[in-house]
């Protein structure tokens, strides 16, 4: 099951970067950010990720800088799932409620602190 989600994966970022781009009109505008004016803790991502892809550091950067934090975060918990019976004790700690709640907290306090930045 692990080999099939990791060649899905796989199978997203290759589409993901020859065919979307932030000049396609493919990539969906922000609902929040439609609705208030305000960034949510996910703009930019799409582009940030696709410029990832593609080698472009600081353009990444630019567009949001908390993929730098997001994708680190995202494959260590796709490691710590996929391996949750040989480490059983690093997957209790890290679905912990406590580490759960403090990813919630970074992510609202990147939240507020792009907007008023």
């Amino acid at each position: 099951m692990t080999a099939i989600a990791v060649v899905a994966a796989l199978f997203i970022v290759v589409i993901f970067y020859y065919n979307v781009s932030p000049e396609s009109g493919l990539m969906p505008q922000c609902s929040f950010r439609l609705l208030t004016g305000y960034d949510c803790p996910g703009c930019g991502f799409q582009r940030a990720l696709h410029a990832l892809l593609h080698g472009r550091v600081a353009e990444a950067w630019g567009y949001n800088p908390f993929v730098f934090f997001a994708v680190p975060a995202a494959l260590f918990y796709i490691v710590v799932e996929s391996g949750c019976r040989h480490w059983p004790e690093l997957h209790r700690r890290a679905t912990s409620p406590w580490a759960l709640w403090g990813i919630l907290l970074i992510v609202v306090c990147w939240w507020i602190v792009r907007n008023v930045i």
